[in-house]
């Protein structure tokens, strides 16, 4: 049973300086909650119970984020603001969160590799803080259910066109009998170009992985910047056991891409029942006077 999850989130942010020159990227926020925490809430809606962040220097804010801040609770009791007490207790129990830093930024494979010891031997999800899924999104739980059922490591795909999938992981990939969302994953390689690339299946940044993946890391070679990838390890693990990838189309935000980012904030505030209708007149007036309709 899949009950641990690891989220990587020991990166610089560099694409968004100088907004992320002081505070992690991670705590950037999208409408009125960081990133980070729409992740931590996905994993939870998948039934997980125990998450490891992997952070780095600079990221005391995520650790502050999730823990209990009886002063601020106190003064909004105070204030009669009881409702919004409960939400940032509720923050601080969302499930038991750890951390770990990772020394050196040696790549995803090396940040994965670092939660070994808290790991275990059990099966994990991964989850990067650059993916963010939205909130009625099952692609999380659904990967996690596969993982049980077929007993072996699902990973997310997403199809692309050609001239974008050299930006991503890939995946030569077989259908299942049942031709449902499960496929058979038969080869990867990491950014190919366009000519060379297997399929149009990109590998999105979630993973259910089986403990066998850390010896794999441990037997994958420093690439190029000296870093450890994890699709080289998932290649090492393809020899060993059976790996299987969960296709989907809708849902995702690539909130390392300050285009992405805007359509996440613009679409997340959407659904809200506080924001969204007032919202929605706001881009339809807008729309009209820039004459976009």
């Amino acid at each position: 049973m899949v009950r641990k999850a690891v989220i990587p989130a020991a990166g610089l942010g560099t694409r968004f300086l100088p907004a992320t020159k002081a505070q992690p990227k991670e705590m950037l926020p999208l409408v009125d909650k960081p990133a980070i925490q729409y992740v931590v809430e996905e994993a939870v809606r998948a039934g997980i119970t125990d998450i490891l962040i992997i952070t780095g220097r600079g990221k005391r804010t995520l650790e502050d984020h999730f823990d209990r801040s009886f002063e601020l609770e106190f003064y909004l009791a105070q204030a009669g603001r009881e409702r919004e007490q409960a939400e940032m207790r509720h923050i601080a129990e969302l499930a038991d969160i750890h951390y770990v830093r990772q020394a050196e930024p040696k790549g995803l494979g090396h940040a994965v590799g670092v939660a070994r010891s808290h790991v275990g031997d059990e099966p994990f999800a991964v989850l990067l803080g650059d993916d963010l899924m939205a909130e009625t999104s099952t692609v999380l739980a659904d990967m996690v259910a596969a993982s049980e059922k077929m007993n072996a490591s699902v990973i997310a795909l997403k199809p692309f066109p050609p001239e974008e999938i050299s930006a991503y992981g890939c995946v030569a990939a077989e259908p299942l009998e049942d031709g449902g969302p499960l496929v058979r994953v038969t080869g990867l390689v990491e950014k190919p170009p366009a000519a060379e690339a297997p399929s149009n299946l990109a590998i999105m940044g979630r993973y259910v992985l089986t403990p066998e993946i850390f010896d794999c890391i441990d037997r994958v070679e420093p690439g190029r910047g000296g870093e450890i990838q994890l699709t080289d390890a998932m290649s090492l693990l393809l020899e060993r056991e059976p790996l299987y990838g969960f296709t989907f189309t809708d849902g995702r935000y690539d909130t390392g891409n300050k285009l992405d980012w805007l359509r996440a904030t613009v679409e997340l505030a959407l659904v809200r029942d506080d924001l969204g209708p007032p919202f929605r007149k706001y881009l339809a007036d807008l729309c009209r006077r820039e004459g976009l309709v």
